[in-house]
């Protein structure tokens, strides 16, 4: 219940932050929650299947923050040297 009521808050912050890098950071935790959960999950089932989708979480999560930081510092994503 308790990881129901951060997702919710971290979802109401992505669509309403005041700030881009608020909502950044909201992704970001919104992504880790989720790893956590399934990280729960693989737990409760006594299980190892679930390790590749909390390594592509991960993964995702990491590329996306430094993509969307990289964007609010420069404007661009691509350097076109």
């Amino acid at each position: 219940l308790i990881k129901c009521v951060g997702a919710l808050l971290c979802i109401i912050r992505v669509l309403l932050g005041p700030t881009h890098s608020d909502r950044i950071a909201a992704l970001d935790t919104l992504g880790l929650m989720l790893i956590g959960f399934v990280g729960i999950l693989m737990i409760l089932q006594d299980t190892m299947a679930y390790t590749e989708v909390i390594l592509v979480v991960a993964i995702l999560a990491f590329i996306g923050s430094v993509a969307l930081a990289k964007y609010l510092e420069r404007g661009n994503l691509f350097d076109r040297d």
